[in-house]
């Protein structure tokens, strides 16, 4: 159950076991708490099927079989609000997703795990995310398996700069395998690295993103943190490192063992892909089935993502969940 807190602001009072009234305090909240033309309202009474919800001035009255659950949902929203925090329709929908899953909003989205060079905060936004964040703090390798659009790279990264920054690693690595999504790159001019980097360019994007430009060329520069292809890890033992293996599902079963057994001591692994999205010649992905063979390893971690997590422009959850029907329906 969603754990009470002290000190909440909305006050909630049962009246019967089907109606719930809440006193917003204060009538600056309610635009924001319901919407522009109660945009969001609308969205919680039509995710909660027979609630009836009424508003008068400060005063939200509930009244349906789930009028308590809602009456936490607005109890959360509310103390988000508070904080800072602001919603739009997706939000609200994750929101409720949380709420119906017995998860509390509030700790999910108050979860800072990193601060960016701009004064942005980076947090989870999902239920999912706040279980891959948690899974990485506690383990010693985290597999995060999950649609596109679900934040797995991003908050790799963002975890391995948190910790470097804690001094907890003394460098982070970022890797994927170069394999290609049916685009030929071979012709390209230029060395190896040049090459391949395309492949890497999304994680150079996240670094930019969290450290600046200036501030991830630095690090970059001085080898503090290195992107680089698969290949590279061949013979190498990585001690008190922040590994990150992005596209995972994109290695061998052979290359997927070569990488893990270059854990070194106080280092920490990441491991990310979408199984969905296999490129690898043959189909023959390092990443399925590593639960089945991993799953009883003491601090491995599997972390499953799906579409509602996705935290990208909405049509990317309808694209995740049109080709999940058009699979299921063959």
């Amino acid at each position: 159950m969603i754990p009470g807190r002290a000190g909440s602001l909305a006050s909630r009072t049962p009246v019967s076991p089907t109606q719930v009234k809440i006193l917003v305090p204060g009538n600056h909240l309610m635009v924001s708490l319901l919407g522009q033309r109660d945009e969001l309202l609308r969205l919680i009474e039509e995710a909660f099927n027979g609630t009836r919800i009424v508003v008068r001035g400060n005063e939200i009255t509930i009244e349906g079989e789930d009028a308590e659950r809602v009456g936490r949902l607005f109890d959360e929203l509310v103390e988000l609000l508070e904080r800072g925090q602001d919603f739009d329709a997706s939000d609200v929908g994750r929101t409720i997703a949380m709420v119906k899953d017995d998860v509390s909003p509030f700790e999910v989205m108050t979860t800072e795990v990193l601060r960016s060079v701009r004064g942005r905060s980076v947090r989870p936004k999902t239920a999912g995310q706040k279980r891959y964040t948690d899974a990485i703090g506690s383990n010693v390798v985290t597999f995060c398996i999950g649609p596109a659009g679900t934040g797995k790279s991003y908050l790799a990264v963002a975890l391995a700069i948190q910790a470097l920054q804690a001094r907890e690693a003394d460098r982070i690595i970022l890797t994927r395998p170069a394999v290609e999504a049916g685009e030929r790159l071979g012709f390209l001019p230029g060395d190896v690295m040049a090459k391949v980097d395309p492949y890497l360019r999304p994680l150079y994007d996240a670094l930019y993103d969290l450290l600046g430009p200036e501030g991830a060329q630095r690090l970059l520069e001085r080898g503090t943190i290195e992107v680089a292809p698969l290949a590279f890890m061949r013979g190498r033992t990585l001690n008190r490192s922040f590994i990150i293996l992005d596209e995972a599902q994109n290695t061998s079963p052979e290359q997927m063992k070569m990488f893990l057994t270059r854990i070194g001591f106080g280092s920490k692994v990441v491991v990310t892909g979408d199984v969905t999205q296999i490129d690898v010649p043959g189909g023959r992905s390092g990443l399925t089935g590593m639960e089945s063979v991993l799953g009883g390893v003491t601090d491995v971690a599997f972390v499953h993502l799906s579409r509602h997590d996705v935290v990208r422009a909405r049509i990317v959850a309808d694209i995740v969940r049109a080709y999940e029907s058009h699979t299921d329906g063959h």
